[in-house]
Parts: structure tokens; C-alpha cells; sequence
């Protein structure tokens, strides 16, 4: 899947056809995800909201700690070091709900997470 993903990277001609249809396939994606859930699903994280609001708070509090720990590592201009915390504080919606789906995770946190983080992110992300 890693060498896959560079094929783009390395040749991207060919893919820039592809760029209209990247919205539509993350919905698509993103439905098929949540049609493998059931009410009881989310009626199990509604009465243990607890774990979806740690997974919130750790989203912003961890990934831009590690994008900021990360650039100074390697001795990153500050400009790219902003990058990177920007970037750490980016949801990871789609890509996470599919490798939870595929770990047989707990899909119905992950979904619960990845449309909460979103909103917050209006808050937390100048902060």
C-alpha cells in the first residue's frame, strides 16, 4: 500500500484525472463505513461518551505535540515547523475509519471521533 501511495508522487501525470473524483470516493468511502454500524452501536458510545472525548482531546493535544517534537528533531525552519503543527492538528477522518474497519477496531468510536474532531478543530486549532 506505501509503494502504491508514492506512485502518485513519483509519476502524478497520469492520476490528475483522478483529482474530481477524490471527494465523491471519500463520501462514498465514509458511507460504506457507517453503514456497517448499527444504532446499538452508537447507543453503546452514548452512554460512554468518556472514550470519544479522551480520542478528541488527544487529537489535539498529541498530534501537534508529536509534529512539534518531530520538527525540531530535525532541525526544521521555523516556517516548516508551523507547517508540521498545522498539519498534526489536520482530522484524519477517512484514512483512520478505513484501517479501524479493516483491524475489526471499534468502528462506531472511530466515526464518533472522526465527526467530532472537525468541529472542535474551529476552537483548538489557534489555540
Amino acid at each position: 500500500a506505501v509503494l502504491v501511495s508514492l506512485c502518485p508522487v513519483l509519476v502524478p501525470a497520469p492520476f490528475v484525472a483522478l483529482t474530481p473524483a477524490i471527494t465523491p470516493l471519500l463520501a462514498f468511502i465514509m458511507f460504506t463505513m457507517g453503514v456497517t454500524l448499527t444504532v446499538g452501536d452508537f447507543a453503546r458510545i452514548a452512554r460512554r461518551p468518556l472514550p470519544v472525548l479522551a480520542g478528541v482531546a488527544l487529537h489535539y493535544l498529541v498530534m501537534p505535540l508529536a509534529a512539534w517534537a518531530i520538527a525540531h528533531l530535525l532541525g526544521m525552519p521555523p516556517m516548516l515547523a508551523t507547517g508540521m503543527v498545522l498539519v498534526g492538528c489536520v482530522s484524519s477522518g477517512t484514512a483512520s475509519n478505513v484501517m479501524i474497519y479493516l483491524s475489526r477496531g471499534d468502528l462506531a468510536l472511530s466515526v464518533s471521533i472522526s465527526t467530532l474532531s472537525p468541529p472542535v478543530g474551529i476552537v483548538a486549532t489557534p489555540l
